[in-house]
């Protein structure tokens, strides 16, 4: 069971994290978290450029060396980048020293300098959130899609992520296979629902 967005108690407790970006403009943010992944990323890519659409991709370090030109293409786009640590760690269960040396890892590796931080799974420690924040943005979400999960449906998916989705929302999204049949519906059709509202799509401030 997940919850479909970040409720009020859960960002007065980590209120140093990007939730969403203060706005009352209709702005909308798209992230998606664990690329670039050979076709799964190349059909993000192809709906945002769609709807004249950027967003900010939080790619997995090991990833973008596997598939460095599909990174290149990300980039080439005009969409923004993150560091999702180099092997998609799970901070509560990482040593400090570890998980560190692993974003660092991710970061040596990206041909391009990002502050954008997010942690899989949406864990982090304290402490290692100190050390990361002095150098960096930790950005969470708004809006969760729940994408990845197999127990819902696309169109659940999709009415869920249009129903808590406000000006300012960062959207979290994921181009990997475990979440192409929920991701391949719901994005498209969330920039359509949006777009008719007059909504644009922008990269993640980077302050």
């Amino acid at each position: 069971m997940f919850l479909h967005y970040s409720p009020f108690w859960l960002k007065a407790l980590y209120p140093s994290y990007r939730w969403r970006v203060p706005t009352s403009e209709k702005k909308l943010y798209l992230t998606f978290d664990d690329g670039p992944i050979p076709e799964v990323t190349e059909t993000v890519l192809e709906t945002l450029r769609d709807f004249r659409a950027k967003a900010t991709f939080f790619c997995i370090g090991d990833n973008v060396r596997k598939h460095p030109e599909l990174f290149k293409k990300v980039l080439a786009k005009g969409h923004l980048v993150g560091n999702h640590t180099y092997n998609h760690l799970n901070g509560w269960k990482t040593a400090d020293f570890d998980y560190l040396a692993n974003i660092r890892q991710c970061g040596e590796l990206l041909p391009v300098k990002t502050k954008l931080f997010r942690p899989p799974y949406g864990r982090v420690r304290r402490s290692q959130a100190r050390e990361i924040m002095k150098n960096n943005t930790i950005v969470m979400w708004d809006v969760l899609s729940g994408d990845f999960s197999q127990d819902i449906s696309p169109e659940t998916c999709l009415r869920k992520t249009i129903q808590y989705t406000r000006p300012g929302s960062i959207l979290l999204f994921h181009d990997s296979l475990k979440a192409r049949r929920n991701m391949d519906y719901t994005v498209p059709r969330v920039l359509d629902h949006f777009s008719n509202l007059d909504y644009r799509f922008e990269v993640l401030p980077t302050i």
